[in-house]
């Protein structure tokens, strides 16, 4: 059996790679030398007095429980934590382009990371994306200063990716400030290369930091105001632009239902039906799976926001679950949270369960982390008993949620 000593070593290894600090840096910072270090992260020497291991937690910006305890290492590994945070907050705040000479990024390296990141997104795996992001956006930045003429919109293109995914990430995990100043720099990159594919990006992310900020009727504005300015582009060059025109109607009938105007929410659902129909599965959604099915759940998901649980059940119940299980799992996973939401609404707790338990086997990292759906297990540990409360008290020891 693995010694106690050996397993805190392995835990302080993981923790401070997972934090990018190499080994004399880390020593340094903890007051200790890189010889008593490799000791202890070898389990050769003990970490057994609470001050060290306090200092020691407090330098990788963890609890300290999460060295000494299996069940809470094991939770916080799962999921985003405050120190991924902070590094996504430090990469906002550089200013590459205010030092005089910068070393050239390797485009090709930078663009299959950003790939890579979208994709890891796409699949709810949040770890991934925060560790990666800090790094990526440095390079990002470097690129659109260093890159050829000919790759110039390319690189401005993944740095419009790039400060999206931060503000996507962070909004996940309700930290809005700064998932607003992810946005504004998303949206000033894409002006400044005046490109629409960037702008209709951009835009969506501007709009949803202005709703986390309650400003509904002014990201109403900026999307519609974005339609409407590539409308004739999207004429022109559909298998570019169609999806990305889609979603910004998507993104103002969510926002709609989210001030409970219902007939705004629903002409805008209307309008992106309108693109979805004529939508061809060769055209490049660039990672929005836009379509029918995606128009479909997010009617679903404003009809819950509209408080509407039984509409949103009965409008869900003509979506084909094979079109569904196509989608990536965090459009899946989103859209059984807004399920697990509706049936809770109309007191069928043991089908809401069952849904956030589905929700849980598709993305892990959506239910066991984010801030949204903990508070939907607070709910349904409230509100079940028996089998399905079993089931919820399970999921709650996974996601460290208590009643």
């Amino acid at each position: 059996m693995e010694q106690a000593d050996e397993r805190i070593g392995a835990r302080v290894r993981y923790w401070r790679e997972r934090r990018k600090l190499g080994r004399k840096q880390f020593a340094d910072m903890v007051g200790r030398s890189t010889s008593w270090l490799d000791k202890i992260e070898s389990g050769e020497r003990e970490l057994a007095r609470l001050p060290m291991i306090e200092r020691v937690a407090e330098v990788l910006r963890i609890d300290p429980t999460v060295l000494t305890d299996d069940h809470r290492d094991q939770r916080a590994r799962q999921c985003v934590d405050v120190g991924e945070v902070q590094a996504i907050r430090r990469a906002l705040a550089a200013y590459p382009g205010l030092r005089t000479s910068a070393p050239e990024a390797d485009f090709g390296t930078v663009a299959r990371q950003a790939s890579y990141l979208d994709h890891a997104w796409s699949m709810s795996r949040f770890t991934v994306v925060a560790r990666h992001l800090p790094g990526l956006m440095a390079e990002a930045q470097v690129a659109v200063q260093t890159v050829s003429e000919a790759d110039r919109v390319a690189a401005y293109r993944i740095l419009v990716t790039v400060y999206r995914l931060a503000s996507s990430m962070l909004l996940k995990f309700e930290t809005n400030d700064v998932a607003w100043l992810a946005a504004d720099r998303a949206m000033n990159t894409a002006m400044r290369i005046d490109d629409t594919w960037s702008l209709a990006r951009a835009t969506r992310s501007v709009a949803r930091a202005m709703t986390s900020i309650h400003e509904r009727s002014q990201a109403i504005a900026t999307l519609l105001a974005m339609a409407d300015r590539m409308r004739p582009e999207v004429n022109s060059n559909a298998a570019e632009l169609l999806s990305l025109h889609g979603m910004l109607y998507l993104a103002a009938s969510i926002t709609a239902a989210g001030q409970e105007d219902a007939d705004l929410a629903r002409e805008m659902h209307e309008a992106a039906l309108a693109s979805a129909l004529i939508y061809e599965p060769h055209y490049n959604d660039h990672h929005t799976f836009f379509g029918v099915t995606n128009t479909q759940i997010h009617r679903v998901s404003a009809l819950v926001r509209l408080h509407e649980c039984g509409q949103a059940l009965e409008f869900a119940a003509t979506i084909s679950s094979r079109a569904v299980a196509a989608l990536s799992a965090e459009r899946q996973a989103n859209y059984l949270l807004d399920l697990t939401e509706a049936h809770a609404g109309v007191g069928d707790y043991r089908q809401a369960v069952r849904m956030l338990g589905r929700a849980e086997q598709i993305a892990p990292e959506e239910v066991r982390c984010r801030p949204l759906a903990h508070g939907l297990l607070r709910s349904l540990l409230n509100n079940t008993t028996g089998e399905p409360g079993r089931l919820v008290r399970q999921m709650a020891g996974r996601a460290g949620v208590e009643a």
